[in-house]
């Protein structure tokens, strides 16, 4: 069990231990069993755009999620990291349309639509570390998500956010700043909690 009583950063520390310890057969059996929970979540199947990101390393795997949802005509927009940590956009036209980029990323090569882009979203997958009972996100530290939220709010739209975890990485509390703000969903090998009602899309 993960003690979540500490400093963030002292629970990020615990948390990316317990990731780098995963096996490739572990990662392989969690990044099947969260697609198929993914897929069953209207806010993502039934959403016109999403806004997600590509998995790297030991994070929850995003690949096949991405691959399905084009395949059914969802548009996804994925991020482009500038020099200041924040996020550009640009659509995900596909595996072989991926390059590789600081920091072990890989991100679209297709138009740079603008950080306003992700205001289009009907919902956003946000990377994480992990979540609590009240749907606060412990994130890698960086502030992108940050600044993509506060984008969000200051457009006045509220897209459903959605993180996609290990189901360890649900903790009994995330410490939070004032800044910090909850999400709406937590999807997990092992299930789906909800934070908000699910909302009905056209």
């Amino acid at each position: 069990m993960i003690k979540s009583d500490g400093t963030k950063g002292e629970l990020r520390k615990s948390l990316l231990a317990v990731r780098a310890g995963l096996t490739p057969d572990e990662l392989e059996v969690s990044g099947t069993a969260l697609t198929g929970r993914a897929l069953g979540l209207p806010e993502i199947t039934e959403a016109g755009t999403v806004a997600a990101y590509v998995s790297v390393g030991r994070e929850p795997g995003t690949r096949a999620l991405l691959d399905a949802l084009r395949e059914r005509g969802v548009r996804v927009l994925l991020p482009v990291l500038l020099g200041d940590n924040d996020l550009d956009w640009a659509r995900y036209e596909g595996p072989d349309r991926l390059v590789r980029a600081g920091r072990g990323l890989l991100e679209p090569a297709g138009e740079r639509l603008g950080p306003e882009a992700v205001t289009g979203a009907d919902t956003v997958l946000l990377p994480g570390l992990a979540v609590d009972g009240r749907g606060m996100r412990l994130g890698r530290g960086g502030g992108s998500y940050d600044r993509v939220l506060e984008r969000l709010d200051r457009a006045g739209v509220a897209p459903v956010r959605v993180v996609l975890l290990y189901d360890h990485e649900v903790v009994e509390r995330v410490p939070d700043e004032p800044h910090d703000q909850a999400v709406d969903v937590v999807v997990t090998p092992g299930g789906v909690r909800r934070f908000s009602p699910a909302r009905p899309f056209p």
